[in-house]
């Protein structure tokens, strides 16, 4: 068995030879993907299962230095299916703790969506009660929230278009609320989009969610819908999230991405972006800075 290691960095590429050669025993690269806005990727194929792989992931993820890598089966490729979390991934803020500023409530409802994200807290009761200290708050700060606090993550845009461009189908999954899910498809371009249903009386908030509740089972359900619908197996999908109601469709995933994760995510993780930007994914996947579209 072979592996293929990926290393992304926006630094000089005879710097980042360096450093993960040295981690791979003096090993050239095999392929440079290329460079663009900085970004650098290079490729290594080395010998090595997945004893290797996993020493290699740690002693890359150890390196001090900004430096992303992923440690893959040389047989890992292009996906055919991206599905991604929404907040803190295709997106820099959490929607909800951003609506709760025009309540006066961020730092508490923002305390308890950390607590929920690495997993301390159950997804369902956490959403509901964040939600319910919502109750009358008027609709037009959906509106405020999305068009003065909601901003796509580097690299979002370019990555959804360039897989869309090379045939592979591209969804938004998000335990947030549709509102959001729906214009951030839009904005980055993927193709479906699905959320949870914040409940209004027509001016404001009930402080009640739409039944059932989409958390981390059914992120999974989303992955294995989608994938069935397309042809394809699990195999053939990139995953990405942050938090732990991701964490199913992180694992089972062909090739399952941590983004700027928390600790629970990040150990279990194929692959993690801590240092770079979203177009990391798609050279993760063989991808060169020639193909990227957008």
């Amino acid at each position: 068995m072979s592996l293929r290691i990926v290393a992304v960095a926006a630094m000089d590429a005879g710097k980042l030879e360096a450093l993960v050669s040295a981690e791979l025993g003096r090993v050239a690269p095999s392929r440079t993907l290329g460079s663009v806005d900085g970004l650098v990727a290079l490729e290594w194929a080395v010998p090595g299962g997945p004893d290797e792989a996993a020493r290699l992931r740690g002693r890359l993820a150890g390196l001090a230095a900004p430096v992303d890598a992923a440690v893959l089966s040389q047989d890992e490729g292009r996906k055919r299916l991206l599905i991604s979390d929404m907040d803190s991934t295709i997106i820099g803020q959490e929607c909800l703790d951003e609506l709760a500023d025009f309540a006066g409530l961020k730092a508490e409802v923002s305390a308890i969506t950390e607590r929920a994200m690495r997993g301390e807290l159950d997804f369902e009761g956490a959403l509901t009660t964040r939600v319910a200290m919502l109750k009358g708050l008027g609709l037009d700060k959906l509106h405020a929230t999305y068009k003065e606090r909601i901003t796509l993550n580097p690299g979002a845009k370019t990555l959804v278009a360039t897989m869309k461009a090379h045939g592979a189908e591209t969804v938004l999954v998000s335990g947030g609320f549709t509102y959001f899910t729906s214009r951030v498809a839009e904005a980055a371009g993927f193709a479906s989009h699905r959320g949870n249903t914040l409940i209004d009386d027509g001016t404001a908030l009930t402080g009640e969610v739409g039944r059932p509740i989409l958390g981390r089972e059914a992120k999974l359900a989303a992955l294995d819908e989608y994938a069935a619908a397309a042809g394809i197996s699990r195999a053939d999908v990139v995953a990405m999230g942050d938090g732990a109601n991701d964490l199913a469709m992180i694992k089972a995933s062909g090739l399952g991405i941590a983004y700027h994760a928390k600790p629970v995510v990040a150990a279990e993780a194929h692959a993690a972006i801590e240092h770079t930007d979203l177009r990391a994914a798609l050279f993760f996947q063989g991808y060169e800075a020639t193909e990227f579209v957008g």
